[in-house]
């Protein structure tokens, strides 16, 4: 399980320790980093974003650090990838749960796939990774790429 996610982060399309104003800017940021490595077309971070206004993804964990999973139809994507992204400082995602409340996210995990049966299956993989707080924890506070994916692998 934890394979698959390892096999679609995109070294490139990692941002530790981001500096973001709001949600918009780092799905906008994560988003241009898988079009500049060749993984999305250039209607996926429009199409990440207007989704996301419409089907929020914040998701409180219910421990130190929440999480967002943005991500949109496979028309928008080329071949399947990851992109994450921890932040310095928290950003607002509107709450999966109850869109009319907010959750200050440390963590997300943009997912560009190109099949909708890939989507849900990723989608319950991530959510498995989520509910490890030490997990959580390890790729928050990540410096380096091999951080990241050394805290996927447990």
């Amino acid at each position: 399980m934890i394979n698959k996610i390892l096999e679609l982060i995109v070294p490139d399309a990692v941002c530790l320790n981001m500096d973001a104003k709001d949600s918009a800017e780092v799905i906008r940021t994560l988003g241009e980093k898988l079009l500049a490595a060749g993984y999305v077309k250039e209607s996926f971070v429009a199409a990440a974003l207007s989704r996301e206004s419409e089907l929020p993804t914040g998701l409180p964990l219910g421990a130190a650090y929440n999480a967002a999973i943005p991500h949109t139809d496979a028309e928008h994507v080329l071949h399947s990838a990851l992109a994450v992204a921890t932040l310095k400082h928290p950003v607002i995602f509107q709450n999966m749960v109850d869109p009319d409340a907010g959750v200050e996210v440390h963590l997300v995990i943009l997912m560009a796939l190109d099949h909708p049966k890939v989507q849900v299956e990723m989608l319950q993989e991530v959510a498995l990774v989520l509910q490890d707080s030490a997990t959580i924890e390890g790729l928050v506070q990540a410096s380096s790429i091999e951080e990241v994916f050394a805290s996927l692998k447990g």
